[in-house]
Formats: C-alpha cells, structure tokens, sequence
C-alpha cells in the first residue's frame, strides 16, 4: 500500500494528512512537490491536503491546479487510483475537472474556524465504509470559500447516484445543498472540506475522521 501527498508552495496540512495516512496505513506517504511531472511508481492513493496553495491568489486552488504534477495526478484518477482531497485539495479538484460543482467564497464572506456537524451520507466509497449512512460525526473546518456551488440540477443528480459523501447539519457556508464531500462518478475521488487529518487522533480532540483513514486502508488491503 503505496501513497503519496501532494505538496504545493501554501500547503499548511501536509504534514497532518501525511501523519494520518501513516498512522492507517503503516506507512510514511511520499511528500511529491507540485513541479515535479511524475508520480513515484506503484501508488495506490494520492492525497491533496488543506492549505492556501500559491497564497490563495486568482481562485483557490486554481493555480495549483495547474502544476505540473497534476497532470499525473488527474492520469492516476482517469486510471482508477484513489484520490483525496481536503479543503484546498477539494478546491483543486474542483478547478482541474476531477469533481464537478466549484468553491466560492462563504456566504458571510468571514473566514470560518470551528467543528461542525457532520451526516455521512454514504458508507458505499472506499473513504466511508467504516462509517454508517446517516451516521453524525464532528470534523473542524477551516476555510473562507469553502461554499460547495452546483446547480439545483447538478445536486440532484449527485443525490439520486448517492456521490454526496457527507452533507453539514448546520450549513456554515451556505454550501448547494448543504454539500461538504463528493465523489466522483467512479467514487474513487473524493474531495471535502472539513478536515479529518484533524479528528484522528485522540491528542486531537477527537477520532471521527479516523474512520475516512480506516476506509482507505481496508479499501487498500482488499485491492
């Protein structure tokens, strides 16, 4: 089991992904830096972490995704590879084409630092099957666009081919559908913005997002 995190200038959860990663998988993730044009062989997942890549400017995330590594990255996707992305990493997914919808700034334009109230919407993803649909769990966000923006349409449509991952019990960023996680159509990309790097460690405050790491790793192991 293989994984690498992806490293751009502003990644600020690097280090907290790639803790996580390790303390699941039994092992340390390659840290790949954003100008590099390949990924290490034989990768299994590839995880975007949190942060404000290249400060933030023009769109969140939409000058990292347009580093070099990630047209790899969106190879490895195309191929079926596991891919995770948190905050910044769900906004860079979003920009290179990998998830559908976009992140805005939040409804009240205030940059938004606290745990929230999650519902797992889905237990039917290889980042979700140790949770229970419709199961609450408590994971911090932090972010200032971190407002999920998809047409009435376009929800529907994640709704009825069950794509939305977990959904916000009380929206804090006026997020389409109170829409915190997506999956891709092949549900092996999954981006989101609150932070489960943050809640999988007891030191932490908290084990929810543990389970999002165990998935992965049982997904991993039955590969």
């Amino acid at each position: 089991m293989k994984s690498a995190v992806i490293v751009f200038p502003g990644s600020n959860c690097d280090r907290d992904m790639a803790m996580a990663l390790a303390g699941a998988l039994g092992h340390a993730p390659r840290m790949v830096w954003h100008k590099d044009v390949s990924l290490p062989d034989g990768l299994d997942l590839i995880a975007i972490p949190g942060g404000f890549s290249f400060g933030d400017y023009l769109r969140c995330g939409a000058i990292a995704g347009r580093s070099p590594i990630m047209r790899a990255v969106a190879d490895f996707a195309n191929r079926g590879g596991l891919v995770l992305g948190i905050c910044n990493g769900f906004q860079v997914l979003c920009e290179t084409g990998l998830l559908p919808g976009t992140l805005m700034r939040n409804s009240g334009l205030k940059f938004i630092c606290k745990t929230v109230r999650l519902t797992v919407e889905t237990a039917d993803s290889p980042f979700t099957s140790a949770y229970d649909a419709g199961q609450p769990i408590d994971i911090p966000v932090a972010h200032h666009d971190g407002n999920y923006v998809a047409s009435d349409a376009l929800v529907q449509r994640l709704r009825d081919a069950d794509r939305i991952a977990f959904s916000y019990q009380d929206n804090p960023n006026g997020s389409s559908g109170n829409i915190a996680g997506v999956l891709s159509q092949n549900r092996r990309v999954l981006g989101m913005m609150p932070h489960p790097e943050r809640r999988a460690d007891p030191d932490l405050g908290g084990t929810d997002g543990r389970a999002l790491f165990q998935s992965l790793a049982k997904a991993l192991i039955s590969a």
